[in-house]
């Protein structure tokens, strides 16, 4: 059996990646300062799992605590999720966003080179291609230029930091995985998508929106060239993200792999309004706002490489997102 670290594990995208993780064997640690997540996670992860990590509230810039811990535990694996992951927040707070996301990983890899770790899966983003001038994002194109935001810039030079370690050790087995637009939750309708404060994402403003938390979603831009004149996404169950994670751990060699997880498939903005509509049978008032900075018309994943790599496909639908989506909000 292998112990893995999770960073950020009580996270949205790391809590459904340990449910998936137990399925298949395999021994959890978590390390998350709960900055923008909640305890009582672990308490959904032991229900739906029988089984409960080993918790360590760590922020990764506390270098010692986070060393020691590393010096009492010893893991084959380390998947780092934690990181803010606001855009909009970035741009008005970047220092904050470099200290925490680049500091935090460079604090984690020093860690694991002192005790021997190395092996990282590192949660990454499609925002590292920028503006390519093709809305269809491979893995080969180039990164790093025209990046919109300070978010967007930390991810690329995360990634850019495990390469270049991973050129200096030999041994060195790293694997960036390249998110689009994770949505949906755990079918029991225990844990999903809850971030404290006022959510960024368009599925937790839609939560609050269906809950009266806030009084209307703000759709930005309707003259987009697409079809209905909002923005196209590439929307991926965060189940199917999960088990893209679990996937690749048997794949690992020394060196760096890079995968984009993402279903290849586009929704507008009022399209996913329409389809929570559909699902909910409530009407979900919004209104129109002007274009965001660096908000592009459309982009989406080429998913061809993790297919045929990793024998990883999405299997569920944004209509499979909002059914899940209210069952959380039924319980929650």
């Amino acid at each position: 059996m292998k112990k893995i670290l999770v960073t950020g594990g009580t996270g949205y995208i790391g809590s459904h990646t340990i449910i998936e993780l137990y399925q298949k064997g395999y021994e959890i640690d978590i390390v998350d300062n709960l900055f923008n997540s909640k305890i009582t996670v672990l308490d959904k992860i032991e229900e739906i799992c029988g089984k409960r990590p080993e918790f360590y509230q760590i922020d990764l810039l506390d270098y010692e605590k986070l060393n020691d811990l590393f010096k009492q535990n010893q893991y084959d694996l380390v998947m780092h999720f934690a990181g803010l992951k606001a855009v909009g927040e970035s741009v008005e707070k970047p220092l904050e966003y470099y200290e925490n996301n680049v500091g935090g990983t460079i604090n984690l890899l020093k860690c694991m080179k002192n005790s021997g770790v190395k092996r990282i899966i590192f949660s990454s983003s499609a925002t590292v291609y920028g503006d390519p001038g093709d809305p269809k994002y491979v893995e080969t194109m180039e990164t790093g230029r025209n990046l919109a935001n300070p978010y967007g810039k930390t991810k690329y030079v995360i990634e850019e930091i495990i390469k270049d370690q991973a050129t200096a050790d030999a041994e060195f087995e790293a694997v960036l995985l390249r998110y689009f637009n994770p949505i949906g939750n755990h079918p029991s309708g225990l844990i999903g998508e809850d971030p404290n404060g006022i959510p960024n994402n368009l599925m937790p403003i839609i939560m609050k929106v269906a809950r009266g938390e806030i009084k209307e979603l703000s759709i930005y831009g309707n003259d987009y060239p697409t079809e209905d004149g909002t923005c196209l996404r590439d929307y991926i169950h965060v189940v199917d993200l999960a088990k893209g994670h679990v996937a690749v751990i048997e794949k690992m060699k020394p060196g760096v792999l890079i995968y984009n997880l993402g279903s290849g498939k586009t929704t507008s903005v009022l399209e996913m309004v329409h389809a929570f509509e559909a699902a909910s049978g409530q009407r979900l008032p919004y209104k129109i706002a002007g274009r965001r900075d660096g908000d592009l018309a459309e982009f989406y994943a080429d998913p061809t490489k993790a297919k045929n790599e990793l024998g990883w496909q999405t299997e569920l639908t944004v209509d499979n997102a909002m059914r899940d989506t209210l069952k959380f909000l039924a319980q929650n």
